[in-house]
């Protein structure tokens, strides 16, 4: 698996720890690393991760804003927790990550929604950050 994907799946569970229980990103960080401190995961990895957790920690409200002008008939509470954080992350690099093409960043949102929820959630992703990256690109 390439780094940047396991750090997204990190960046996952991470950001769903903090949906849930609504800790502070820097507590719940310190705390998700040194759990896995003996499987000895590598810096770039961590940095990755933690960057897109703080990243969407930053700017949860333009971002989950963003979603829900994109994602009709839904409330984003009523989301699956996995599918808004998902969401999250693809909407946090599109708009604000520069240095990851779009592309990558929905494929990589559309697989983690396939791989770590319901059976219609890649297509659920992709519909709404394809919407967020043409609005973005006009």
């Amino acid at each position: 698996m390439r780094k940047r994907t396991q750090a997204r799946e990190f960046a996952l569970q991470i950001l769903y720890q903090l949906d849930i229980t609504g800790d502070k990103p820097e507590s719940v960080l310190e705390n998700f690393w040194s759990h896995q401190a003996e499987d000895n995961i590598d810096n770039d990895l961590k940095e990755f991760a933690s960057a897109l957790v703080k990243g969407v920690a930053e700017n949860i409200n333009s971002i989950d804003q963003k979603i829900c002008q994109y994602a009709t008939n839904w409330q984003l509470e009523r989301m699956a927790v996995v599918d808004r954080n998902v969401m999250r992350i693809g909407c946090f690099e599109l708009l604000h990550r520069a240095d990851i093409p779009p592309k990558v960043s929905i494929n990589e949102a559309v697989e983690l929604a396939k791989r770590f929820s319901g059976i219609d959630s890649g297509k659920f992703v992709n519909a709404i950050l394809d919407k967020i990256k043409l609005e973005k690109n006009k």
